[in-house]
């Protein structure tokens, strides 16, 4: 209930939303035909003209549009996701001619194989061009879109690198051919997969069968998510499933959490420093962007080396927010912690000092800061 209210929420608010949403209309030579697209552009995007942004391109976007580019504006609002291009195909009437597949081999024929080239060489390329899209491209289906974003994956190079797939009306084979093709995958690959307790019920048995062979698969590049939602119709699922979905693909680009925080950085055999550098190391190789370190990031690590009385860490943290956050006393903090803690004193004091003339930030302040030197100077007499 809390999802369903929170995505009624998203789609009452989305018209005062700062995102920018555009329409356009594609000629398109592989349909013979033009299509309505939709295009969310990000908060913000005129004036970043050097940023780019990961693509999400929404299948069945006369009615699926507006809950993901809902939920991708929120979430990338709070910093839980980036910000990102959301785009969709307007496929009313035309639904069952997209997806349309062979009985004998369950691949795209006829009006569905001009369907697919269209989406991987006219559209996608298309809003390359235009737009100033990242490598990170997501596919969004439900039910018979769901079973087709599909074929983009069983091709040698796969035009999307994550796949939301919501409660899929599969092809007879595609739960042969999902998991075989996933086993292969020596690049990394995001799949989720969504069914409920009320879905159609051939619908929620293929997918409940396709979820256990997914999940038998033994290939650490697949980072694969499954639920199956309390209550909602098959219709119903997409304004519970999206949240979900969106949480799975880009867990690593939210800041460090509470349970992150407990179950992972606490217990680190090694320095929680080379941890919170790996993890943005992860969101740039994963989505192509170049992240500038939370300043929650950085307290969550000097927390933990505190707790584990880890004192030598400061030094590197220390260095680390210098470089992150030049202008401010959080780089300086941390050195003068590790200085203190180390038995060197004096340098603690001067750089308690060197501090305060520097932008307070998170908490850290020139009273503070000029507090903490006093302190020093009076147990020892500087």
């Amino acid at each position: 209930m809390k999802a369903l209210i929170y995505a009624i929420v998203l789609l009452f608010t989305f018209q005062f939303s700062h995102a920018q949403v555009q329409y356009e209309t594609f000629d398109s030579q592989k349909l013979n035909d033009t299509r309505e697209i939709k295009v969310q552009l990000p908060r913000g995007y005129d004036e970043n003209t050097s940023k780019s942004y990961p693509l999400i391109v929404v299948f069945d976007g006369d009615y699926m549009f507006e809950i993901v580019a809902g939920n991708v504006d929120y979430y990338s609002y709070w910093e839980d996701m980036p910000e990102a291009i959301v785009v969709g195909i307007n496929q009313i009437e035309k639904r069952r001619d997209d997806t349309n597949y062979s009985q004998s081999s369950s691949l795209p024929i006829d009006s569905g194989a001009a369907f697919f080239e269209f989406v991987g060489m006219e559209l996608v390329p298309h809003l390359e061009k235009k737009y100033r899209t990242e490598n990170f491209k997501v596919a969004v289906g439900h039910g018979d879109t769901a079973n087709f974003i599909n074929y983009f994956m069983l091709k040698p190079l796969p035009l999307f690198q994550a796949y939301i797939a919501i409660s899929p009306d599969l092809a007879p084979d595609m739960a042969t051919y999902i998991p075989e093709r996933l086993k292969s995958f020596e690049t990394k690959l995001f799949y989720y997969l969504a069914t409920s307790t009320n879905d159609v019920k051939s619908i929620k048995a293929k997918t409940e069968t396709l979820n256990a062979s997914i999940a038998a698969v033994d290939n650490k590049n697949v980072l694969y998510n499954f639920n199956t939602f309390e209550g909602p119709s098959h219709y119903a699922l997409p304004a519970h499933a999206i949240p979900k979905a969106l949480e799975s693909i880009f867990l690593v680009f939210q800041p460090i959490s509470k349970k992150e925080y407990r179950e992972t950085i606490l217990k680190l055999e090694g320095s929680p420093v080379t941890y919170l550098l790996d993890k943005y190391q992860t969101i740039e190789d994963l989505f192509g962007i170049k992240k500038q370190i939370l300043v929650n990031d950085f307290k969550a690590i000097s927390a933990a080396i505190n707790k584990n009385e880890q004192f030598n860490y400061y030094e590197e943290l220390g260095k680390l927010a210098r470089k992150q956050y030049p202008e401010t006393m959080l780089g300086n903090y941390y050195l003068a912690r590790f200085y203190e803690e180390t038995n060197e004193p004096k340098k603690a004091m001067k750089t308690y000092q060197t501090a305060f003339m520097l932008e307070e930030i998170a908490g850290l302040t020139k009273d503070l800061m000029l507090e903490k030197s006093d302190e020093i100077k009076a147990d020892f007499g500087y």
